[in-house]
């Protein structure tokens, strides 16, 4: 790999636990791709000034994750552009919970083209570059209910275990070409709209995990940085849980 300055791309970015992996990649000297459906200027000044990064540091890329030909063609301008990429953070996701019985076809469709579908149509191209170069870092956001299930949410806990299965997968394929595949699990963790719950039911949500807390979305981000160094290369195809022992497996 040659000594230039390493690039980013993350999926997902302003959100909770997204935010806050574009800043720690930042501080850790990474040039960060900012990947979201198109902002008005003003909101994501905002995002600049909230979370203090510096806007010669990020650059954003305007697209939806689940229409496979954009990401082709906004992914191939990119690489032209940069001319390598490093690390890819797939971190879009999006819940629309309800129990099966009364989830509608679209409430299926929604998450599972957003959370899992988008694994398809971001990391095909990015992996590419990534094994051509003979280095890359792909971290895949999963979550603890892809591995234990959740009470009203079949679709989200079917994406996100699918996308373990695809880490696991997809490590197999990149590992002679230098390249590591891996996913991050977390369990409940302080982001906005977990905060915008109820304060019974965060209650009740902490009494289920052994350390008594949500996670901190800097914990989820320091492993996603620690997964994305050079250090991290003996790893790959593993799911990495940060749940607080709430389930262990």
């Amino acid at each position: 790999m040659n000594d230039v300055t390493p690039i980013a791309l993350v999926t997902g970015a302003i959100g909770g636990i997204g935010s806050i992996t574009c800043k720690k990649l930042i501080d850790e000297g990474y040039l960060v791709v900012a990947i979201c459906r198109q902002k008005p200027a003003e909101v994501l000044s905002q995002w600049l000034n909230d979370y203090d990064i510096d806007k010669d540091s990020v650059k954003f890329a305007f697209m939806d994750v689940t229409n496979n030909e954009e990401c082709s063609v906004e992914l191939e301008k990119l690489h032209k552009q940069l001319g390598h990429f490093d690390v890819l953070v797939n971190n879009a996701g999006i819940t629309r919970d309800t129990q099966f019985k009364k989830m509608d076809y679209q409430q299926w469709r929604d998450v599972i083209d957003t959370n899992l579908n988008s694994l398809f149509n971001i990391s095909q191209p990015v992996f590419n570059a990534m094994c051509e170069r003979g280095y890359g870092r792909i971290i895949n956001i999963s979550s603890i209910n892809g591995l234990k299930g959740q009470f009203g949410q079949t679709n989200y806990a079917a994406a996100k275990a699918g996308m373990i299965g695809f880490t696991k997968a997809l490590a197999m394929e990149g590992a002679r070409k230098g390249v590591t595949v891996n996913a991050v699990a977390p369990g409940y963790t302080k982001t906005p709209m977990v905060e915008e719950l109820k304060p019974a039911v965060i209650e009740s949500i902490t009494a289920q995990i052994p350390v008594n807390r949500l996670a901190e979305p800097k914990e989820v981000a320091a492993a996603v940085a620690y997964l994305a160094g050079k250090d991290s290369g003996f790893i790959t195809g593993e799911t990495l849980s940060i749940n607080g022992g709430q389930y262990m497996h």
